[in-house]
């Protein structure tokens, strides 16, 4: 947890007790493109976006708090942070008017699990770790808890994945969490 990131937001007008009411908007350059997030994050909050300086994941683990098993849901203490990553990749989805086959997200996620300070050449894997980054900074998150939630989003998109080119994983998972 960041205690500095969780007073800037609520300064901005942020309310972060509540991660599933935040995602990290799509930002474009001045030709339009989609921007990479770096370590200035947007937080959307409602019809608030507050920019905040995240630290790396890495930095962000907190204790040694073991993951329950992931395999069987529910886990109703992780959704938020489900929540978040996913609305994130929706979001990214959405404004971008490109759904991500199921073996990209596959290999984000599986990217985040195993380099969540690196960087990708999509560049929804800078709003996926800026996700991740934002919640870790909100809530203590060891880094087994991390990995266990990035491993488990990597698995929900595998396991939609019904051909080259699918998109069962945005139909299924990623709709729901616009409510389209």
């Amino acid at each position: 947890m960041d205690a500095n990131v969780v007073a800037e937001l609520e300064k901005a007008g942020v309310k972060v007790e509540d991660p599933m009411r935040l995602f990290i908007p799509v930002e474009r350059d001045e030709q339009g493109q989609v921007k990479v997030v770096g370590d200035e994050v947007p937080v959307r909050f409602g019809d608030v976006t507050a920019h905040v300086r995240l630290q790396p994941i890495s930095a962000l683990w907190t204790g040694n708090k073991q993951p329950p098993d992931f395999t069987r849901p529910p886990f109703p203490e992780y959704e938020p942070f489900f929540f978040l990553v996913e609305a994130t990749a929706a979001g990214f989805c959405r404004d971008t008017r490109h759904a991500e086959v199921d073996q990209e997200f596959s290999q984000l996620y599986r990217h985040l699990a195993r380099r969540p300070d690196g960087h990708h050449k999509n560049p929804l894997f800078s709003y996926l770790r800026a996700a991740a980054r934002l919640y870790l900074s909100l809530r203590d998150v060891s880094q087994a808890e991390f990995e266990a939630v990035a491993q488990r989003l990597h698995q929900s998109a595998k396991l939609h994945s019904g051909h080259i080119g699918s998109t069962n994983y945005f139909q299924a998972v990623l709709r729901q969490v616009l409510g389209a």
